[in-house]
């Protein structure tokens, strides 16, 4: 008697198909979204895991306090830290002087243990000879051999310098463009590194806009452009292995364009100060006195999803 043939469903799984690699900085999620840290970590958890791939995150800046810089700041860290490509864009006329703001990760309980250990500094000479082979590069932003995901940051100690004067950082400042097709280049010259595929990511790239609607900007008033800059950068971002940060003030836009650009977004974001002597606000939260503003989330990513 021959033996009866198993039958396999069109929708069986195929195991044998081995999972993708990714770099340093990324993280695997459901349905095949690879994350990208937002350099917090309490937010990378509301978030679901951070920042997808492809996807375009808005900040409404508030108009009282430049709480929107310190998002910047961690997003703009933590892919230096990892090695990541950066293009920042700002309406100051050097835009590259701000990356010295930039925090540097504060130190583990684990490292600050391994520090005041006397016993292991003969292993941290061993160590510091293996950075003359390898690069400092390749040894910062590891932890017993596996890189971090989201790095605490300690904003009074600056980023070391050797971060922000490499080759992967792009500065371009809003005041040298004369037009929206000029930045419209930069970003997609900037994108063409980092082209969407199938297989494994070896990189990453982060692009970070700020106030970009700024009145320093010769189109300011030109809103369908903006507009229309919107919608371009959110589609060279969809096919690329980047994600895209953009601030903008929306007192500056009329009501309808405001709400435009809050849709063009897929994660959006807003910061909003706490006033100085709120006492109703007071009493209900613990800790006020160590607050200094709210961050808001809008709108949650739904990328690789049926939802959107």
């Amino acid at each position: 008697m021959a033996a009866a043939k198993t039958r396999t469903s069109t929708f069986s799984r195929n195991l044998s198909t081995a999972a993708p690699s990714h770099g340093p900085g990324l993280k695997c999620g459901p349905n095949g979204t690879v994350f990208l840290s937002s350099g917090i970590p309490d937010l990378d958890k509301i978030l679901g895991g951070g920042f997808p791939l492809g996807s375009l995150v808005m900040v409404m800046e508030d108009a009282e306090a430049p709480h929107h810089m310190l998002l910047l700041r961690n997003f703009m860290a933590q892919g230096l830290v990892l090695g990541q490509h950066l293009l920042y864009s700002s309406p100051a006329r050097d835009p590259r002087g701000f990356l010295g703001t930039l925090p540097s990760p504060a130190a583990s309980k684990d490292d600050k243990s391994r520090e005041r250990d006397p016993d292991q500094e003969k292993g941290l000479r061993i160590a510091w000879q293996y950075k003359k082979y390898f690069g400092e590069n390749q040894l910062d932003g590891q932890r017993d051999g596996k890189h971090e995901y989201s790095n605490e940051f300690d904003l009074r100690k600056p980023l070391e310098r050797h971060f922000i004067n490499g080759p992967r950082i792009d500065c371009v400042s809003i005041q040298d463009c004369p037009d929206l097709s000029t930045l419209r280049d930069r970003c997609a010259t900037f994108l063409s590194q980092f082209p969407r595929n199938d297989g494994s990511i070896s990189c990453a790239g982060r692009i970070a806009i700020q106030s970009f609607c700024a009145p320093q900007c010769a189109y300011s008033n030109m809103e369908w452009d903006m507009l229309s800059f919107i919608r371009s950068l959110k589609s060279m971002v969809r096919s690329s292995n980047s994600v895209a940060i953009i601030t903008f003030p929306p007192s500056l836009l009329s009501p309808s364009f405001c709400k435009r650009w809050q849709h063009m977004a897929d994660t959006l974001l807003s910061v909003k100060a706490i006033q100085d002597e709120d006492k109703e606000l007071a009493q209900l939260l613990t800790g006020y006195q160590d607050m200094v503003g709210f961050l808001n989330v809008h709108k949650v990513a739904r990328i690789n999803t049926q939802v959107y």
